[in-house]
This record gives structure tokens, sequence and C-alpha cells, in this order.
């Protein structure tokens, strides 16, 4: 089932305020819609991210950031937040738990011009989406689809069922009736089981829950699109914290170069303070999944951290438009702007 719209109707008085009373902004400045977040004792602009999973590998780039001082050092006191019960990251945008988002795939952001939403992608940290198909290793190494879809159940999250599913669905000629919980005890049972899941999780989390390594594939290589790790900003707040959210980009842009090109462990250390069931074994073998998917830099040495192209995100609306996740004719462009990217990260104009 398709969650009910996100409701951004009064965003610029009531979210990208991000709660008057909370931040201590004047009933004046609330009348006149203004967006301005709170500063800190010390003179810092603070500044939310609403992340829907727990603290992990796929946040290392912006646990090193806050780890190594990068935010502070221009003037931000930049907080990793989870949405509160019953709410996800749009909803915790609208509520004014958070200046920002941070989503896993761009299905999220066409879904917000779907329902004329304020909100716009800003970033991007993974220019290939961590999804993979995954499959058990006596079974041979995972193809491309299209998978001889039987007899095989594939196992897919609630949440992926109405935008991912169809998708893979349409490429790969698999059928509803095939669809199956994502459980991994199940996936362990079953020899035929197939996965869609993360690149940098299911194949670690498989072997601690007794099953053998099992062999996984982007889906990137099969023509996912989607970027990952996408930074959604309310269009009100971008326009009106420019500095702050230019300072906020670049901040994260650097720690995830130093987290993917250096040592890791002030992330590491951030991590598994605030995720106690994270080891340091779990953390290190997502990152090298990570690396050695190179999900951060992707495979063009043009491409910089965090930006993102028109092309791809028309290549990514066109393709989930055929699966019938987005209707023909959205205005796709709406769903992100370069326009908060340094140059050193913007890339060239699209053709």
């Amino acid at each position: 089932m398709r969650r009910p719209p996100v409701r951004f109707a009064t965003l610029d008085r009531r979210i990208l305020l991000t709660g008057a009373a909370a931040l201590g902004l004047s009933a004046t400045v609330a009348a006149c819609g203004s967006s301005e977040p709170a500063i800190d004792e010390n003179g810092r602009v603070r500044l939310r991210l609403a992340v829907g999973d727990p603290a992990g590998a796929e946040l290392g780039g912006f646990y090193q950031a806050l780890a190594t001082g990068l935010y502070e050092a221009r003037g931000l006191n930049v907080q990793l937040v989870r949405p509160g019960f019953g709410q996800d990251v749009p909803r915790a945008l609208a509520s004014g738990k958070a200046e920002l988002g941070l989503v896993a795939d761009s299905f999220t952001a066409l879904r917000l011009v779907e329902e004329e939403a304020p909100v716009k992608a800003v970033a991007v940290f993974f220019q290939k989406s961590p999804r993979a198909l995954i499959r058990h290793a006596e079974a041979g190494p995972a193809a491309a689809p299209p998978v001889p879809p039987a007899p095989a159940p594939v196992q897919v999250a609630e949440a992926d069922r109405d935008t991912l599913w169809p998708w893979f669905r349409t490429l790969s000629g698999f059928t509803d009736d095939q669809l199956a919980d994502h459980d991994l005890e199940a996936f362990i049972r079953d020899p035929n089981a197939l996965m869609l899941g993360h690149v940098t999780r299911e194949p670690v989390l498989i072997p601690e829950a007794g099953g053998a390594v099992p062999t996984s594939r982007l889906l990137f290589e099969d023509g996912f699109a989607s970027y990952g790790a996408l930074v959604l900003a309310p269009t009100a707040f971008a326009r009106d914290n420019d500095e702050a959210l230019r300072a906020f980009i670049a901040a994260s842009v650097e720690g995830w170069a130093a987290y993917i090109e250096g040592d890791p462990d002030p992330a590491h250390t951030l991590i598994r303070r605030a995720n106690r069931a994270m080891t340091t074994e779990q953390l290190e073998q997502a990152r090298d999944a990570l690396l050695d998917a190179a999900l951060v830099t992707g495979d063009a040495p043009s491409v910089s951290i965090g930006s993102m192209s028109a092309d791809r995100w028309r290549t990514f609306y066109e393709s989930a438009s055929e699966a019938g996740v987005f209707p023909a004719g959205l205005d796709w462009q709406q769903a992100f702007t370069t326009d908060y990217l340094s140059p050193a990260v913007t890339p060239a104009p699209a053709s």
C-alpha cells in the first residue's frame, strides 16, 4: 500500500521555522514566514539532519565530519536525528523536527514532486544506490536479470513494495506471486530464495545469522539509476539559508572523502556510541563493501562527491515511470537542484 501523502501546505510558516517556540524565534519572524535556523550558545547555526536508519557505515561520511570538527569549523552545529514514532524523514521535515533530511533513493524525491511538496534534493552522497540482488553463493554468481523466475521467491522489504519492486519486476519478469517478506532466517533456509537488499547490509548480516556468505549484484549494474543518500531541503529553508546549506554540503563532501580515503576510526567511534548494536567488524565489512562498489565516488573520475546530473535524474524517472511507479508527464526536474553545490562539486551542464 502507498503511504498517505506528506502535507507541506503550511511549510513556510511551520516547518521552515523549525518550531518557533523550540528555537526561540520571535512571533514577528514567524508571521513573516522566515526560516532562520537556531543559533547555539557558541554562535553556530544548528542544523538537524533527519536520518531514517540507525547509525552505520552508510552514514560514515557525516559522522566523520562530526568527529573531526568539519561542521564546527564552518560555524555549524549539526545533529543527526531519527524521526519520531510513526514518522519518516519527509514527515520529520513536515513537522519541524529537522531542517534537512537524508533519504535512501530517488523515489522519495520524485514522490514529493508528485505530492507537490516544496522540497528538493540538494546533494547526493552515493553515486550508486547500495540496493542489490542477493542470492545464495551455491546458486552461482549473482547474474544479471532476468533471473529464471521460478521457483525462486523474492524477498522485498515492505517499504520497497510500491517502488523498487515494480521496477525490478518490470526488469526481471518476476510476478507478484513470488513476492516474499524480507526475512534473513527464511532466506538462509531456502536455497532458491532471492533478496532485494543492500550490498552493505545483508552480506554482513546473513553470515552472522548462521548462513553462508551470499553473492550480491548492484542493481545499478542493471540500469537502476537511482542515487543514494540524498540530502533533502525544504525550498524556502534552502533559499533563506543559502550560506549554511552550502557550508553543510561542503563539510559533508570533505567528511565523505576522509571516510573513504583515510582513517574511518573517528566516524566509527561515534557510530558505535550512537548505535550500541553495531560492532567494529560490521562497520569494517560494510565500509569495505561501500568502497568495493564505489558507491560514494561512482566509476567516472570526473564525478565529484555530492554531485548529481539532470541526465541521471531523467533516466531514473523514465525507468520508474515505465514500471508504473510514477505517472507520465511528472515534472521530474522539480525533484532536485544543484544551486547549493560548490563550483568544485557541480557537474558540467547536462546534455
